[in-house]
């Protein structure tokens, strides 16, 4: 089979620069979730036509199963379909998808692909409250598809119709070139249409079929940005739907955002308005607190991450403690009950078993062992201006508040490090580190006096 995906639109209600294909759903392209419905069909030809902004849409979805076609002015789908006729396997049958119609399932199209088999002409269709603006599918009086007239082009009586075109067709494709060629564009919008092929299918003797969706919002296009909102809503609906029939606890079904993939074990309880972005695992037992962004994050058993904590490109063992408004960027790990707490932010770290930094602290480029005290104010000092180096603290150290550690340094095992020290050679096992002070104080001292205006 091979499989078109039209995309050469440039979407004027969006408003954008941005080719209407390209504009994000669930942290990707339009054209990417079309694509990637596309791939679980096994398509022997995968090929896109592309048009306004035909170098972005090549660069986002370029990929070595796609082709592309090169549709320079837009004049309608059938003008579209001839574009990508010399990229197609004749001997197979043509399915046509749309790139602004992201959330089609591939259990729908498989319908439509076997109701029309390898020689019948099958159209996607469904019967909808308000039709207007669509496609109306024509019946004669024993239910057979006549004809699709499009709405500016229909009459009175056929405005009145419910079944509307999807647009979704599929097709044989050793014919499709001689009906494409047949193609008019006297109508409303001087357009070659693609849903005027039916009537040629029709007089050609092939048995036009249709096949519907299991929900309307399957077939649900985007041509401005509230309708982009509208489908967001949707698909995140449909996910948060799905989590909740695997045994997830969602405080609020309609706050959650997944822009990605998100896998839950056992127990595991969100709050509202969190994001999860690229891949994400939650295991058994972990709860999310409300206002937090995980992107590319595994999270261990028992874990609990607090309010506003952020995640990218970071791992957890089992029962750590995180936040609230703590920060792990990528690199970092934590091994089991290790704690990371408010305005704590960990960069390319690990921080071993038991480990906590529960105040105000940077740690970057460094590894800690077990056991670790990180006192509040805490920085490791890592980067030179130029390189960044590495900091190692051995197991059971308690390092002081307000401590900076200047990289490259090692510090012994047992070590204690008073506060407010400012550590740049390394440390032996078992040692005190301070830099002394002297203290000063002055009996009689008066604060100066604020002198009125």
């Amino acid at each position: 089979m091979n499989i078109v995906i039209l995309a050469a639109g440039m979407g004027k209600r969006m408003r954008s620069a941005l080719p209407k294909v390209l504009h994000s759903l669930a942290g990707k392209p339009l054209l990417a979730h079309v694509i990637d419905t596309a791939r679980t069909l096994s398509p022997t030809r995968l090929v896109v036509v592309v048009g306004h902004g035909a170098d972005k849409v090549r660069e986002a979805v370029g990929a070595p199963d796609v082709q592309f076609a090169l549709q320079d002015r837009q004049l309608g789908t059938g003008h579209a379909v001839q574009q990508a006729l010399p990229l197609l396997d004749p001997s197979v049958p043509t399915l046509v998808l749309y790139g602004d119609v992201p959330l089609t399932r591939a259990s729908t199209l498989k319908r439509l692909i076997d109701a029309a088999g390898a020689e019948r002409y099958g159209v996607l269709t469904v019967s909808v409250n308000d039709p207007t603006g669509y496609g109306r599918i024509v019946r004669d009086a024993a239910g057979k598809v006549k004809k699709i007239v499009e709405q500016k082009d229909a009459s009175e009586e056929e405005r009145r119709i419910a079944e509307i075109n999807t647009g979704i067709v599929i097709t044989p494709t050793r014919t499709l070139e001689t009906w494409l060629a047949s193609l008019k564009n006297n109508n409303a919008q001087g357009e070659f249409y693609l849903t005027d092929v039916v009537e040629r299918a029709i007089d050609a003797g092939v048995e036009v079929v249709t096949a519907q969706p299991d929900a309307e919002w399957e077939t649900l296009g985007v041509n401005s940005k509230i309708q982009l909102a509208e489908l967001e809503r949707i698909h995140q609906r449909n996910v948060a739907n799905a989590l909740l029939d695997a045994g997830v606890t969602l405080m609020d079904p309609a706050r959650i955002d997944v822009r990605g993939t998100l896998e839950c074990g056992a127990d595991v309880t969100i709050d509202v308005n969190c994001v999860f972005e690229g891949r994400v695992t939650l295991a058994d037992n972990v709860t999310i607190g409300p206002n937090c962004v995980l992107r590319d994050a595994v999270i261990g058993a028992g874990t609990r991450v607090d309010a506003y904590t952020h995640i990218e490109g970071g791992t957890t063992g089992a029962n750590v403690v995180l936040g609230p408004y703590a920060r792990l960027r990528p690199g970092a790990k934590l091994a089991d009950e290790a704690h990371v707490g408010n305005f704590v932010e960990v960069k390319n770290a690990v921080l071993g078993h038991g480990s906590k930094a529960n105040h105000l602290s940077y740690i970057g480029d460094s590894d800690i062992g077990a056991r670790v005290n990180i006192g509040a104010g805490t920085i490791t000092c890592n980067y030179d201006g130029a390189n960044k180096h590495r900091t190692v603290i051995d197991d059971d150290v308690f390092v002081g508040s307000d401590t900076q550690l200047v990289a490259p340094v090692r510090v012994g095992r047992g070590v204690t490090i008073a506060a407010g020290t400012t550590v740049w050679k390394d440390v032996g096992e078992g040692e005190l580190v301070l830099n002394e002070k002297t203290q000063v104080s002055k009996a009689g001292y008066k604060r100066p006096v604020k002198k009125k205006s």
